[in-house]
C-alpha cells in the first residue's frame, strides 16, 4: 500500500470524526447561543459561578470532564440511568456520547465568540426597533442575532475544530471502539501504540491538520461576506 493513501479503517475514522464533531455543534448551538446572550446582557446573582462553571472545561484536564460525564451518564449515573431504564438512551460507549464529550469541550469557546459578538451589537438599534413596536423576542431574531451572526460563525467552527481534536474526555466516556467511538485522535494514539504505525498515525495527523485549515478558512471567508453584506 503506498504510504500517503489510507486505509478503510483510517476513512472511518475521519468520517466519524466529522460526524462527531457536526452533531456537537448542531446540539450545542441553540444552548450557546442563549448562554453567550445570558451572560453578555443579564446581570444576576451567581453570574460570576456560572461563568466559570462554563469556562470550567477550559481550564481542567479533558480526562476530568470525561471521568465526570462517565460518572454523571453511565449506566449507573444518576442521570445515564434514568436515561437508559426511562427512555432507554444510552450514550456510553456510542458516538453520541463521543458528540456529547466534545460538545462539553467545545462549549466554552463557542460561547466566548457569541458573547463577545453580542456585547459589541449597537444597542440603539435594538431600542429602535422596539421603538417600531417589535417584541423582545423578534429584535433578538431580526436585530441582535443577524449583527451577531460573525461570532456566532465563528464559535461555531471553533467548537468543531475543538471537537475533531478531542480526545481525553472521549476515550475517557465512550472508550476506543472502531468504527463506534474511535475518533482521528484516538485512531491517532492507536496507531501510535501499533508497532509500524507511524506511517498512519503522520497520514491521520495531516488529515486533522488539513480539515481544521479548511474550516478556519472558510469561517474567516464567510464571516468577511457576511460583513460585507450587513455594510452594504
Amino acid at each position: 500500500m503506498p504510504p500517503l493513501q489510507l486505509t478503510d479503517a483510517e476513512w472511518q475514522a475521519i468520517a466519524l470524526s466529522l460526524r462527531v464533531a457536526l452533531v456537537s455543534v448542531a446540539g450545542s448551538l441553540p444552548l450557546g447561543v442563549a448562554m453567550a446572550w445570558l451572560l453578555a446582557r443579564r446581570q444576576f446573582p451567581g453570574k460570576l459561578l456560572l461563568d466559570g462553571l462554563v469556562h470550567l472545561p477550559l481550564v481542567v484536564p479533558p480526562v476530568v470532564v470525561g471521568y465526570g460525564l462517565l460518572v454523571l451518564l453511565g449506566r449507573r449515573g444518576p442521570i445515564g440511568g434514568w436515561l437508559h431504564d426511562e427512555l432507554g438512551i444510552t450514550l456510553i460507549f456510542t458516538w453520541k456520547g463521543a458528540a456529547l464529550a466534545s460538545a462539553v469541550m467545545g462549549f466554552p469557546l463557542m460561547v466566548r465568540a457569541i458573547r463577545l459578538s453580542l456585547e459589541a451589537v449597537d444597542r440603539r438599534l435594538e431600542a429602535a426597533a422596539r421603538t417600531l413596536g417589535a417584541g423582545p423576542f423578534d429584535v433578538f431574531l431580526s436585530v441582535t442575532l443577524p449583527l451577531a451572526l460573525p461570532g456566532v460563525l465563528v464559535g461555531s467552527v471553533l467548537a468543531f475544530a475543538r471537537g475533531l481534536g478531542e480526545f481525553g474526555a472521549t476515550i475517557i466516556f465512550v472508550g476506543n471502539i472502531p468504527g463506534e467511538t474511535r475518533t482521528i485522535p484516538i485512531a491517532i494514539y492507536t496507531a501510535t501504540q501499533e508497532p509500524g504505525g507511524d506511517i498512519a498515525a503522520l497520514r491521520l495527523s495531516i488529515v486533522a491538520l488539513l480539515l481544521s485549515l479548511i474550516a478556519l478558512v472558510a469561517s474567516e471567508l464567510l464571516a468577511r461576506r457576511i460583513d460585507q453584506q450587513m455594510r452594504s
